[in-house]
């Protein structure tokens, strides 16, 4: 067999890479990962649906089996009193091989991942940040992943510092932040952030998280604008929510009152993630993935409607007639009426709620990196801190 081509080969050519989805709100609702802390001991407490959920994301389409290390640092793993039943070590070693098991059974790669920490947000120093992400980054070299991606990151700045650190590695790097067209949350642009980003090392920049596709694949615009007008190169990537978030300020959809329990009527359908993939494609991204609320029938999606770019259907198009075209075979005649494009694209589909509001009003605490309310700390939120937060929310409501 062939080597695989890398991840920049494969972008050089002008391939589209199609990305995975978003393994903790998965695999929250799937009862493995615990909602507040949002921490991937899975990997090495429950392997076999970690392994399942990649198995589906390659059978959809995907390039790319992303390591499940979303906030898999000790300083993480251990803030709050969350229980650290394994090191942040031991569950980027168990990630590493689930996601190199399932690479291995196609033609995709392994991109390990690290993520903001808690130590940014209570104002360590660099030095201390810097060697959070060296000491994931040694796992992930230590198991040959193909590239790395420095994801979700809320402040270029710490983002920049995870690409430096990423960089030594000598393996290609990604570097994507969770932001809006309005920038980073210290009002950092997208067109600056993604100099930086590029400046710092980075080969792909791009959006994750957050934001709808509508919103990212806006901000990745404004972020190609930017390293162009630098003279700079790099290629793009965009993994949104599979979230609809029009009424979103600049912190996303963690401000939306839904998140994180009620987030269903927002989903995204699958015709609305073939619209997103066009939409990114051409905006001239060609690494195109999923975040939050992206499951495997998303990802199938995106991977339809790049067909005739990638010259091929992913496996689990086996049992999906595009555009709706299997309800052909319904039993109902007013079903088999459905099987045509024209159908679902003109579709608005309802929410089932009368009285439902189109829109929600997010939260506006207006806090970020320095605020004391964002120092970390190692032991339990007590409950005189609660409440504290309890009458808060009532004031802002």
């Amino acid at each position: 067999m062939a080597p695989k081509k890398g991840i920049l080969e494969r972008l050089d050519a002008g391939e589209v890479v199609i990305g995975d989805g978003g393994f903790v709100i998965a695999l929250e609702k799937r009862g493995y990962v615990k909602a507040g802390p949002w921490t991937p001991e899975a990997a090495a407490e429950y392997p076999e649906a970690v392994r399942q959920l990649h198995r589906e994301f390659l059978r959809a389409g995907s390039n790319v089996m992303q390591t499940f290390t979303f906030y898999a640092s000790d300083d993480k793993l251990e803030n709050r009193g969350n229980t650290q039943r394994f090191t942040g070590e031991q569950i980027n070693e168990a990630a590493c091989d689930l996601a190199r098991g399932v690479a291995d059974e196609g033609d995709a790669l392994v991109a390990g991942g690290v993520s903001q920490t808690p130590s940014y947000l209570s104002c360590k120093s660099e030095e201390d940040v810097k060697a959070i992400f060296k000491k994931q980054i040694d796992v992930f070299v230590r198991k040959n992943v193909d590239f790395l991606i420095a994801e979700y990151f809320e402040h270029v700045e710490e983002a920049e510092w995870a690409v430096q650190v990423l960089k030594t590695s000598g393996k290609p790097v990604a570097a994507t932040l969770c932001i809006g067209p309005e920038g980073d949350l210290n009002g950092v642009s997208p067109q600056e952030c993604a100099v930086k980003l590029v400046k710092a090392g980075a080969n792909i920049v791009g959006i994750n998280c957050h934001f709808d596709p509508e919103t990212c694949v806006k901000t990745v615009k404004l972020m190609k604008e930017g390293v162009e007008k630098a003279g700079l190169k790099a290629h793009y990537m965009s993994q949104p929510l599979g979230f609809h978030t029009p009424d979103c300020n600049r912190q996303g959809f963690i401000d939306l009152p839904e998140f994180p329990f009620a987030l269903e009527p927002r989903i995204l359908t699958r015709w609305d993630m073939q619209k997103y993939a066009r939409e990114a494609y051409n905006a001239g991204i060609r690494y195109i993935g999923g975040c939050c609320g992206f499951e495997p029938y998303h990802i199938r999606a995106v991977s339809e409607e790049l067909e005739a770019e990638r010259g091929f259907l992913p496996a689990g198009s086996e049992k999906h007639g595009k555009w709706g075209t299997g309800l052909e075979l319904h039993t109902k005649p007013w079903v088999r009426a459905r099987a045509r494009r024209e159908y679902w694209e003109k579709l608005l589909p309802a929410s089932g709620r009368p009285f439902c509001p189109s829109m929600s009003k997010p939260d506006n605490w207006g806090v970020t990196k320095g605020h004391a309310d964002l120092i970390q700390q190692k032991e339990a939120t007590s409950k005189d801190q609660l409440k504290v937060l309890f009458d808060k929310a009532t004031q802002n409501a």
